[in-house]
């Protein structure tokens, strides 16, 4: 695998999220879609989130403990309907986004091949650690493609991709 490629595809979608939330207001990115999907400000939280568990579980170094807040951005927590406890700013969201990034440039960039064919344990499963990277940059696409039909539905009626 190209780790290189792929941490540029990390920083693609970076790019496109914060396209996404450019004119969006805190309250925009809390509106809720009128089906079972969460709202941007969760979609963006949840990115934040799952990059952290892959730097915890590829090398134990995450940028947020558990006790950090990011809970309430978890797989299959409950949607966000409205600001209260827990909830980000969706200006702190889209700096701790960037911040996984900054983290992802450092953490690819000096990953040696032998250290990404290394198998590591992540809830009970075996894998290389280019699995768990490949797995983590197409959850982070697919979470990345929502945010353009949850930019509509708040509100906005144009076109960023």
């Amino acid at each position: 695998m190209e780790i290189d490629l792929v941490a540029r595809g990390f920083k693609r979608n970076v790019s496109l999220v914060v396209a996404q939330a450019d004119g969006l207001t805190h309250e925009d990115s809390l509106t809720q879609a009128p089906y079972n999907v969460n709202c941007f400000n969760w979609v963006v939280g949840h990115i934040v989130t799952s990059r952290n568990a892959l730097f915890r579980n590829i090398d134990g170094e995450a940028l947020w403990s558990s006790d950090d807040g990011l809970v309430r951005y978890r797989r299959e927590s409950d949607p966000i309907e409205e600001d209260g406890e827990g909830v980000w700013k969706l200006p702190d969201l889209l700096t701790a986004l960037q911040q996984t990034q900054d983290k992802i440039e450092e953490r690819l960039g000096s990953a040696t091949p032998e250290y990404l064919a290394e198998k590591i344990e992540v809830e009970g499963r075996s894998a290389s650690r280019n699995a768990r990277i490949l797995f983590a940059y197409f959850h982070d696409t697919y979470h990345t493609g929502q945010t353009d039909l949850l930019r509509q539905m708040s509100g906005k009626s144009d076109k960023i991709i």
